[in-house]
């Protein structure tokens, strides 16, 4: 009975507790009966007294019986009203957790959305042309206000379309691709009205508006003014509608992105317009926007013959204003190039590189060109300019198009169908001579290299009569140098010589008349012409690899070897020296080296046929 009562007190289960209460009756009346039999033969008043004690106990101990019972049904009572408290209790708190959790993801999807509303209000560049008013009179012949700014829309896309600008780093192209849209007022709030409010509120758009009416004598007269747009009106016949669009929308792009507009003005070939453009905006514009119109201002200048030391000036004005106008240094570059200095070219490609914390940098990979065709780094060019290309609606941000530079490219690789394929695949451009130009000189690389001479040195000439043009020669110097090599293969030494004498003081022209020498028979003539051509530019690769090819046909292997060396520590992707390097080797019985060198060449040009012939052979040796 004991333990029975300690395991109540400790709080065990209920139905022992029961089960001993009745097993401690049941003692306890076994208990008394033998009590009382026992007393009842020795004393019989101590036996009733005993009797009667024992009853009560009896008694007392069944009513702890019922009690227990009772007791046993409130407590399960009592557990099962708490079991179901606590799962309602659980079940609650659920609610509440998934609930308070909801109320969070809502609260952080409304701060996702504000906050990038609000920066998108900040940041936003955009051009809104604004609904434009009209008479009614024209309104019914179908010439609206939304119309009018509906023309106008059209003219600033196409605009748009036409303008070929590296602008990495300064959003220009953002602010007039998507960004540029009809805005026509609407009733209640939406997300888009308040996204506009707040773009109005913080941004940076231009809103364009204005007005057209009839002139007294039938004409009609555009006027277009914004923020940051002065007015200004343009009238023409009333049947000339789309010609007083176009000139008003020249007008707003011009004053809401000057940049852009001297870029589309040198694209069109209109140059005398952009350098006067650039001369008259440049002391209204800050500074990131005046170091575009003095980049501008250069290529303009180079497009029309004018001063390349003036350029120059100009180009490194412009990146002192903005050490992050990457294609400044590229120009630099280029002009460097276009004054017969490759050597201080590369050196400018070296600073760039430095300023840009390394390659690759700050500086996009298509700013690279110019260094990557000074050392036939033929792999990263080609992959900067397809990448260009394709986020630049095929052509590009170059001042040459995007086609005919892959095509030069992969000519580079010895890979003729994918450089016809490019040329097949480009886009054209009337306004642009660069491309027939760029076009005739793929074609002719390709003619030498199918040994087709004739073709070859009429693409040649093509191309030279081309390069005439300013436009052409000022974005591509060194080119012609090319020429001279194709006429002495096509047996016109005069020409060949004629070339080399005007064309400059590149490295191509060094070398190319170095072979053509030594082709001649005069071997002590192209030895000094070969190391003139290493002297003027010691850091390029290119008078290296031709020179060890003609030591290589004079027999000097060691020599021939020396110079490949030279080579490709300078044009380390280059796959021409290491071929020709590999084929040396397979003459000195050097097969397992050879067969690495042809290996390597391989990775950067991996479908050039002769050289896979020439490891194929190696290898069965």
């Amino acid at each position: 009975m004991t333990e029975g009562l300690l395991g109540g007190i400790l709080g065990e289960e209920d139905e022992n507790s029961e089960v001993e209460a009745t097993e401690t009756l049941a003692s306890a009346e076994a208990f008394a009966a033998a009590v009382v039999a026992r007393l009842s033969a020795s004393d019989p008043e101590v036996a009733r007294d005993t009797s009667a004690f024992l009853q009560e106990q009896t008694q007392l101990l069944k009513v702890q019986k019922d009690h227990l019972k009772d007791e046993h049904a409130l407590r399960l009572k009592r557990l099962s009203g708490q079991a179901r408290e606590g799962k309602l209790r659980r079940v609650g708190i659920r609610i509440r957790i998934a609930f308070q959790v909801f109320l969070a993801l809502v609260a952080t999807v409304i701060g996702i959305i504000a906050a990038v509303a609000i920066r998108d209000a900040v940041t936003s560049k955009r051009v809104v042309i604004e609904p434009f008013d009209a008479p009614p009179a024209l309104a019914t012949r179908g010439v609206s206000g939304k119309v009018i700014a509906g023309g106008l829309l059209d003219q600033l896309s196409r605009l748009q379309d036409a303008t070929r600008s590296s602008t990495a780093g300064r959003d220009l192209t953002g602010a007039w691709s998507s960004n540029i849209k009809l805005d026509v007022p609407e009733t209640g709030v939406s997300l888009g009205e308040i996204s506009r409010l707040l773009k109005e509120q913080f941004g940076h758009d231009v809103h364009i508006e204005g007005d057209l009416i009839e002139t007294p004598t039938g004409g009609l007269t555009l006027t277009v003014r914004g923020n940051g747009v002065p007015p200004k009106s343009f009238g023409a016949p009333a049947a000339e509608l789309d010609k007083l669009t176009a000139a008003a929308a020249e007008y707003v792009y011009s004053k809401s992105q000057p940049a852009r507009w001297a870029a589309f003005l040198t694209n069109s070939g209109r140059n005398e317009e952009a350098i006067a453009f650039c001369r008259t905006a440049i002391p209204s514009v800050d500074a990131p926007i005046r170091a575009e119109l003095l980049n501008d201002w250069a290529n303009a200048l180079e497009n029309t013959g004018g001063s390349a030391r003036e350029a120059l000036a100009l180009y490194r004005e412009a990146a002192r204003l903005d050490p992050g106008l990457w294609r400044s240094y590229a120009n630099i570059m280029n002009t460097f190039m276009l004054l017969g200095e490759e050597e201080e070219a590369w050196h400018a490609g070296q600073d760039m590189r430095t300023a840009a914390g390394g390659r690759p940098g700050r500086a996009p990979e298509q700013s690279y060109s110019n260094w990557d065709l000074l050392t036939w780094n033929l792999g990263p060019w080609l992959t900067a300019a397809v990448a260009d290309a394709a986020a630049n609606a095929g052509v590009g941000t170059q001042l040459a198009t995007a086609g005919t530079e892959i095509a030069d490219i992969e000519a580079r690789r010895h890979d003729p169908a994918a450089a016809n394929l490019a040329l097949q695949t480009m886009k054209d451009d009337p306004r642009d001579p660069a491309i027939a130009a760029m076009a005739h000189f793929v074609r002719g690389r390709l003619a030498s290299e199918a040994d087709d001479s004739e073709r070859a040195v009429a693409e040649m000439e093509a191309f030279g009569a081309a390069y005439a043009d300013p436009i052409v020669s000022s974005n591509f110097p060194g080119y012609n140098c090319w020429i001279a090599q194709a006429e002495a293969a096509a047996g016109h030494p005069d020409k060949a010589d004629a070339v080399l004498n005007s064309a400059g003081t590149f490295v191509d022209c060094y070398r190319f008349r170095a072979d053509i020498l030594d082709h001649r028979g005069d071997w002590p003539g192209a030895q000094k012409a070969y190391a003139e051509a290493v002297a003027l530019a010691s850091d390029l690769p290119a008078a290296y690899y031709s020179w060890g090819a003609a030591l290589a046909r004079h027999g000097d292997l060691a020599g021939a070897e020396a110079k490949f060396r030279d080579a490709n520590q300078r044009g380390p992707r280059w796959a021409d020296p290491l071929k020709v390097w590999g084929d040396v080797l397979v003459k000195r019985g050097h097969t397992k080296d050879a067969l690495a060198k042809y290996d390597e060449a391989l990775k950067y040009a991996p479908n050039w046929k002769e050289l896979k012939d020439a490891r194929e052979v190696a290898a069965k040796q």
